[in-house]
């Protein structure tokens, strides 16, 4: 299993508008890319970098359901996929550059990274930073603890993408993005095209939980107790 390269430059709070927002993933009128057309330019060599991993992992290619495991203070990423049940550690991504610190993110421009057990909901091959991915963030819980705060402009349109430059999105590089962008898009979103039942997630944690454990920032919302005890059941499955 080998280790790759993964840039993360977690700046600003604005999300990645410059990507084109949901627009930019429709496959149907205006021309360009599409999910397949990029699927067939980069895909073969994608899988064939997979391979290995997946091999020495003993997990069939395409995975069932695949995880994302993002630990901040450790600047890592990890990619599971499930195996008979349970889950098998694929490879990491190192992050190279972010911004922001433990804490859940809260608002638009507060520069943090959220926190939070997310989906990813939908792929972009118009990417303005080569490819990407969309997680979900707002998502349920974010949205409902914003409401009982007073909160708005949560900020959004976070993505996981190539390049090496961002503006609140992980930043990858072209080559890993290719991989994870392939991989995603052979898994499937979509159980049954079920949005209840995603396929792939991204577990974005303030640390590593499952080693140790963390109290929230001073200036954190009283709720992030909750947040870091629902991660930390969250990664249980994931052990090393």
């Amino acid at each position: 299993m080998r280790a790759r390269l993964l840039v993360v430059a977690m700046l600003g709070g604005l999300g990645c508008g410059a990507d084109g927002g949901f627009g930019a993933l429709l496959e149907r009128g205006g021309g360009g890319p599409t999910v397949a057309s990029r699927l067939a330019q980069y895909g073969g060599a994608a899988r064939a970098r997979l391979a290995d991993d997946f091999g020495a992992a003993g997990v069939a290619y395409p995975p069932a359901e695949v995880t994302l495991v993002a630990v901040k203070d450790e600047a890592r990423l990890e990619v599971w996929a499930r195996r008979d049940g349970a889950w098998a550690w694929i490879a990491d991504y190192p992050v190279l550059a972010a911004s922001g610190g433990a804490g859940p993110k809260l608002r638009e421009g507060d520069g943090q990274v959220p926190e939070g057990v997310y989906t990813i909901d939908w792929l972009n091959p118009r990417s303005d930073y080569h490819l990407s991915l969309h997680v979900d963030y707002p998502n349920a819980f974010d949205r409902a603890h914003a409401a009982v705060d007073g909160r708005r402009a949560l900020g959004g349109a976070i993505m996981i993408h190539g390049s090496d430059v961002s503006i609140g999105c992980l930043a990858m590089g072209d080559p890993a993005i290719e991989e994870l962008f392939t991989l995603v898009a052979d898994t499937g979103l979509w159980h049954d095209g079920d949005r209840a039942r995603p396929r792939v997630r991204a577990i974005l944690a303030p640390t590593d939980l499952r080693d140790h454990g963390l109290a929230p920032p001073a200036d954190a919302p009283g709720w992030t107790r909750d947040l870091y005890r629902d991660l930390e059941a969250a990664l249980a499955p994931f052990g090393r």
